[in-house]
């Protein structure tokens, strides 16, 4: 395995992408709960079904209660794309939709939630509590972060280990999975002048040898902006640096 103990900081997108992307998911949820026309709700929860975003679930799965059939049956196709498992309680409510090409769709959806659930793991990861740096950052920001940090590792194959487990326990997990293991912790700090920097450090697991550690930064925007495109940038420099994506 590529072992760089440091990985040299990024800029990330341009500054103009990150600021479009901080009302993004709200006005897709509002045009998904307030167009008058149904074309233009389907419309909205088609894309929101492809920002891979995890807080696209929640306004995504009460458009499941939307008058319309035409739109119910784009958002299950869109739960089903974006690929989150919190989607699948909403799923199973709505089986029994009135219309029968919305039934369709949502059972089709859980199916490939379901698929998708118990593909094979590619590695196996402890993730820590994301660490706040800044000690600045609004709860409700953390949590959100930690979200997305979690959605994109398993989007990376991983499997999450569950908390406080035993070594014992790890390593029979890992020989059956027949996968190697990391702890990672990520950690948001602030950039003088301006800005966040994501750092993401990776040690072996259950072992805790350290691996090494990944670092993008990005500024000129609000730091929820900023973390919406940090964390996918992050997780993508580590699959690189420490070859999550040659797993097998």
């Amino acid at each position: 395995m590529r072992l760089p103990p440091i990985l040299v900081p990024l800029l990330l997108v341009p500054l103009v992408a990150l600021g479009q992307g901080d009302t993004r998911i709200a006005f897709l949820g509002r045009q998904l709960q307030q167009g008058k026309d149904p074309r233009s709700r389907s419309q909205a929860a088609l894309v929101l079904g492809a920002t891979e975003d995890p807080e696209a679930v929640a306004p995504l799965c009460g458009a499941l209660k939307d008058p319309s059939e035409l739109v119910r049956a784009a958002v299950a196709k869109s739960l089903a794309k974006l690929q989150e498992a919190a989607a699948l309680p909403c799923l199973e409510a709505h089986k029994a939709d009135a219309d029968a090409t919305v039934q369709a769709a949502v059972q089709e959806a859980v199916g490939a939630l379901k698929a998708y659930q118990s593909r094979p793991p590619r590695f196996y990861i402890v993730l820590d509590a994301l660490k706040d740096g800044t000690r600045s950052l609004p709860a409700e920001l953390v949590k959100a972060t930690e979200a997305r940090l979690r959605s994109r590792l398993v989007r990376r194959g991983a499997m999450l280990a569950p908390a406080k487990e035993s070594k014992a326990a790890a390593k029979g997990t890992l020989k059956k999975l027949g996968v190697h293991g990391y702890r990672i912790t990520a950690e948001v700090h602030a950039l003088e002048g301006g800005g966040l920097r994501v750092a993401i450090v990776c040690m072996s697991y259950p072992e805790q040898s350290l691996l090494g550690q990944v670092d993008v930064k990005a500024a000129g925007a609000q730091p929820a902006d900023l973390l919406k495109a940090l964390v996918p940038k992050a997780v993508e420099e580590a699959a690189e640096t420490f070859e999550w994506s040659n797993e097998t």
